[in-house]
């Protein structure tokens, strides 16, 4: 592997990283950049578990749909190992998937009949390791595809790809805090100067609107921006 090059193009990435808007497009730019950048990679996703559900994020091909809805029907599979956050194995590297039945013996025959020859995973962390990210997940039709080289092109962009998920998703929280303020100050507005009632008055109506039918505070606000009242 040319290392300044890819040195180059992680950089760019990075950028590139940055420059996006939105957490769907970081998503986006991590799984895209990982089969531009990773030597043999030829599909890539984030999986991320959820208490009740799994999530397939940022898919580039079809496949990586299909191997994840794999691991949530048979409940095993190195990239569920991985998105589930075993820190002792924080990255995981399969040379020949239809040699793997041993360790997961419903889950390998199958994707490897759906045509993964080798795979790679790479737990999502920050520093703090309190954020539960999921994992980037790579596939290659070919057995052996994956070398060291491409495992530790993997951790380098895994690496890039956490900080960068975990800012987007911070900014995609305060830009929702700063509307929902927003929606809420707007509606006690309205309330105030419709019934005339003080500050703490129109904050106590929204408040117990809220909990006495069970609705997000900020839908309640934005039924008296829309409305011009509860009634």
């Amino acid at each position: 592997m040319d290392w300044e090059r890819f040195g180059r193009q992680m950089a760019s990435m990075a950028r590139g990283l940055l420059a996006q808007d939105s957490v769907q497009g970081t998503l986006e730019r991590i799984t895209g950049s990982a089969t531009e950048l990773v030597e043999g990679c030829d599909a890539a996703g984030i999986l991320v578990l959820h208490p009740k559900k799994v999530e397939t994020l940022a898919p580039t091909h079809q496949l990586v749909v299909d191997c994840d809805k794999l691991l949530v029907r048979l409940g095993e599979g190195p990239c569920f190992d991985a998105a589930q956050g075993l820190r002792e194995r924080r990255v995981f590297r399969i040379g020949d998937l239809s040699l793997a039945q041993t360790r997961w013996p419903a889950y390998a025959p199958r994707a490897h009949a759906l045509g993964v020859g080798s795979l790679m995973g790479f737990l999502l962390f920050t520093e703090d390791d309190r954020e539960e990210l999921g994992a980037l997940n790579l596939y290659s039709h070919t057995p052996g595809a994956f070398t060291e080289m491409s495992e530790t092109a993997g951790v380098l962009l895994a690496s890039h790809a956490a900080v960068a998920l975990s800012a987007a998703r911070t900014y995609a929280q305060m830009k929702h805090a700063v509307a929902t303020r927003h929606v809420i100050g707007e509606a006690m507005g309205i309330l105030m100067s419709g019934h005339h009632l003080t500050e703490e008055q129109a904050w106590d109506v929204l408040r117990r609107y809220s909990q006495k039918h069970n609705v997000k505070l900020r839908e309640v606000a934005s039924r008296v921006c829309e409305q011009g009242t509860l009634v």
